[in-house]
């Protein structure tokens, strides 16, 4: 019914460690049936403080078997039976990892002897396997190799079976516990307390640092997903072993879960989010003059050390914003980069153009217009707020864009109509602009216009 494992690894995540030892005793409920242990070679040298740690060498390993040809017989003891350790997922992990890796599909119940003993015996200081061991007076004279550590777990299991006079280990067994897949630390109520809406969720480590921001659409489903699916990366294993508490910020919809997910990455700067920190506006518009001494302007890649008039990351808004300079100063098409073409520009036809692609026009005459198009960069950027739903019924959230720079951000009154740009300010909570959500309005804004309302200049 039971399998009981214990192993010894090369290290702490399965996608890039071995198995060195280990050790399955079969377990009825009531008492064992039988005992499997083996060394493992697991084809790279083992670091030092593994072999400090365990008193395995690397001698000891060079004729066991690798995983590959004991794997048929893994899979075998485990096979309908209860999977069973001391932090189980960690185990677990590798195990599963392993297997995969040699064509078999495990897909067994777990349980935890770290957990059942919390709630079996509460109240200790500490419920690592040592400190149990001395604690309830299990011997244990093979400490930290897989077959002592088996043994030691097998007799604890014993006595928590024995003393579950409230039905911990059948409620854990039951269809949708969560025991048996959440981080060692976390208990189970951390996911029960999130609701199914949109919204920011935090990881707190065992000091309360913010390890981990992310956003949701259903915040429960999306924080379950993180620890159903046990991956054995290093990444994922981590941070696993190091979340302690979960908390959550609604949202109302899944554009502002994004908004504020950026927001809190930046302010927080938490340990295990990489992406938005080297998130970074990949274009600029830049002026240059010519060989016939002509003010172009263009679009090109941030260059370091080499600031441009505007950054942006989308190709779209750049573009947008350079054909309303063009437009308003009678600019060249060719000479802005909005036309590819050789001879004159799309705009000379409509008298948009004054003719500098021709030779009409002196280059003194046309880069003063530039200049002024330069000048005015500020006020063509754009100024708008986008409208969405706030976190119940009663309440609209809002968005501000100020002359092409993130503003904040506000959950007012449902009813309320938006007032000017000034006064709206006033009502929201100013936050630090980044690029990532200039992008990320901008986008929205080009999705959904029937969202937004625009400012005037």
């Amino acid at each position: 019914m039971y399998a009981i494992v214990d192993i010894e690894t090369t290290g702490g995540h399965a996608a890039s460690h071995g198995i060195t030892e280990i050790a399955v005793i079969l377990h009825n409920g009531v008492e064992e049936e039988g005992r499997y242990q083996t060394l493992v070679n697991p084809g790279k040298p083992l670091p030092r403080y593994i072999t400090a740690l365990t008193g395995i060498t690397n001698d000891m390993l060079l004729d066991a078997p690798r995983f590959d040809e004991i794997a048929p017989h893994i899979f075998h003891l485990l096979q309908d039976r209860i999977f069973v350790a001391h932090n189980v997922n960690f185990d677990y992990s590798f195990i599963l990892h392993h297997l995969q890796s040699c064509g078999y599909e495990l897909h067994l119940r777990k349980l935890c002897t770290v957990r059942m003993s919390r709630k079996i015996f509460p109240g200790y200081k500490s419920y690592s396997l040592g400190n149990l061991c001395l604690t309830l007076d299990i011997p244990n004279a093979q400490r930290h190799r897989a077959m002592g550590d088996a043994m030691a777990t097998s007799r604890l299991f014993s006595m928590l079976l024995a003393n579950d006079k409230a039905g911990v280990v059948p409620q854990m067994l039951r269809a949708g516990s969560r025991e048996s897949y959440l981080p060692l630390h976390m208990d189970a109520s951390s996911i029960e307390q999130l609701p199914y809406t949109p919204g920011v969720y935090y990881f707190h480590d065992r000091k309360d640092k913010v390890i981990y921001v992310g956003k949701a659409v259903n915040l429960r489903k999306r924080v379950t997903s993180h620890f159903s699916n046990n991956a054995p990366s290093r990444r994922k294993q981590e941070l696993i072993r190091q979340v302690h508490r979960i908390s959550y910020e609604e949202s109302g919809s899944d554009f502002m879960a994004s908004l504020m997910e950026s927001l809190q990455i930046r302010l927080r700067w938490p340990s295990f989010n990489h992406s938005q920190k080297r998130f970074e506006a990949r274009y600029g518009i830049y002026a240059y003059r010519d060989q016939r001494d002509i003010l172009r302007l263009t679009i090109e890649k941030k260059r370091r050390g080499y600031p441009p008039l505007y950054a942006f990351s989308l190709l779209t808004e750049g573009r947008a914003l350079l054909r309303r300079l063009a437009e308003n100063q009678q600019l060249c098409l060719r000479f802005c980069s909005l036309q590819t073409t050789e001879g004159p520009c799309d705009a000379v036809e409509t008298g948009r153009c004054t003719g500098i692609c021709e030779g009409r026009e002196k280059p003194d005459t046309y880069n003063e217009r530039v200049m002024k198009a330069i000048q005015s960069l500020d006020r063509e950027l754009p100024s708008f707020a986008i409208l969405e739903k706030g976190r119940t019924r009663a309440e609209q959230c809002v968005a501000l864009m100020d002359q092409g720079a993130f503003y904040g951000y506000g959950f007012l009154d449902a009813d309320a109509s938006l007032p000017g740009k000034e006064m709206l300010k006033a009502m929201l909570t100013p936050c630090v602009d980044n690029d990532f959500i200039r992008s990320l309005m901008l986008r929205q804004a080009g999705l959904y216009p029937e969202k937004i309302h625009v400012f005037p200049p």
